[in-house]
């Protein structure tokens, strides 16, 4: 176990903050960060339309856009990040433009007149991201760029105009060609090299293994938002897809549905207090005798209500060695448990709205989410055996806790 602290701490953690810390990865993830004030109203509207479905539309103009604000973020964030602020709005709009021609196959094979929500929506998002790195690989190149010398008699913001017109060409241009002239249907063909990906987190041992790789990096102090630009984008697409299921009116099994969500991780079922369901264990921290241990469940309580718990994650469970076993189980064992009684056998409904507010307490988010006493009843059994999980641990905790005091005090 030393042998495989030593290497998590020495070299591991190490190369996984540096990714977490790469511009393109920063982009990506403050990129979707930015949308949230839409998710979260969509979220609203989502509910609203249960009762009233003229609230539809507004969630269409709001979930429905994303991808589209998130094409404009990408290269406007990286251009910021990188110091070429004068080429950000540039960078954003000429993004924007090889964005809409990029999913016009899509928008007319479907005849709609317009732009459907599905390619504009979270089902665009992977479109969006690879044209938004792409835009922002040419934006780079060309960010120092210029037609004209220094010591050049013409106002700056003339050559801004003339200096931007290459890179937006190369980007337009490129966008034009492929699609238009030789028909490269490059919407499906992303859609087709990231679909595995949703496929994967679809299944058992996907939920499973993402939901590990959460608890995993989590308990070395690294933040799962490492992962954002890869869960996110599959996360919006399988509870916007159950969206369109839930309100077609059409009888539709649980075997249809995506258990993997945002709701379902976050809101109806399983991170209660937090990723790897600490908010038991503060709970018998409060209780302790051991006063180091105490006070960190005093001061995580509140946090962790609001399923906030950077407090006793930091305080108890990162690079702890006794600590940091029990979180993983939780990412096996809580999915595990879910999986079954949501998907096999299902006794719980899988939420079918946007519930962003991942904040509000449970058991309110579960009500809110399914309106089903029986996703209550299956709360309940993940708690009590996240509770199961952590009690052994805790108590060694303790323990150990408990003889540093004495020894401390006898000293």
């Amino acid at each position: 176990m030393k042998k495989l602290v030593s290497w998590l701490e020495n070299s591991f953690s190490p190369s996984m903050r540096k990714i977490n810390n790469n511009v393109w990865v920063t982009t990506l993830k403050d990129s979707i960060l930015q949308v949230l004030p839409f998710i979260l109203l969509g979220s609203l509207f989502c509910i609203l339309a249960i009762w009233f479905p003229v609230f539809w539309t507004p969630f269409g103009w709001t979930m429905g856009m994303l991808s589209l604000f998130i094409a404009f973020l990408i290269p406007f964030n990286l251009m910021e990040k990188k110091g070429l602020r004068k080429q950000r709005l540039i960078g954003g709009m000429a993004n924007l433009v090889l964005f809409l021609i990029v999913i016009t196959p899509q928008v007319v094979a479907d005849g709609t007149i317009g732009f459907g929500h599905d390619a504009l929506g979270a089902g665009g998002m992977f479109i969006a991201i690879f044209c938004g790195v792409f835009t922002g690989i040419i934006m780079s190149a060309f960010g120092k760029f210029s037609f004209f010398k220094e010591d050049s008699v013409i106002p700056d913001f003339v050559r801004a105009w003339f200096d931007a017109m290459l890179p937006i060409g190369i980007v337009v241009s490129a966008g034009w060609i492929m699609v238009d002239i030789l028909h490269l249907d490059i919407y499906n063909a992303i859609l087709a090299i990231f679909q595995p990906i949703a496929g994967f987190m679809e299944t058992w041992y996907g939920f499973v293994l993402i939901m590990f790789v959460y608890t995993f990096l989590y308990s070395m102090g690294i933040s799962s938002w490492v992962l954002t630009p890869v869960t996110r984008p599959v996360l919006l697409a399988a509870i916007t897809a159950n969206i369109a299921m839930a309100a077609s009116g059409a009888a539709v099994s649980a075997h249809e549905l995506n258990v993997v969500t945002s709701e379902t991780i976050y809101s109806t079922y399983l991170w209660v207090g937090g990723i790897g369901c600490t908010l038991p264990l503060v709970i018998m921290m409060l209780r302790s005798k051991a006063k180091f241990v105490k006070a960190i469940g005093t001061a995580s309580l509140v946090p962790g209500i609001f399923n906030i718990n950077e407090p006793v994650v930091f305080g108890a469970i990162a690079w702890n060695p006794i600590m940091m076993i029990p979180m993983w189980l939780q990412g096996i064992i809580l999915p595990s448990i879910v999986w079954i009684f949501t998907k096999i056998i299902p006794l719980a409904p899988i939420p079918t709205v946007v519930f962003d507010a991942w904040y509000m307490p449970f058991p309110l988010a579960t009500w809110f989410t399914t309106r089903s006493a029986s996703a209550l009843i299956l709360l309940v059994v993940v708690i009590v055996v996240a509770s199961l999980i952590w009690y052994p641990f805790f108590k060694t905790f303790e323990k150990q806790k408990l003889e540093e005091e004495a020894a401390a005090e006898a000293a």
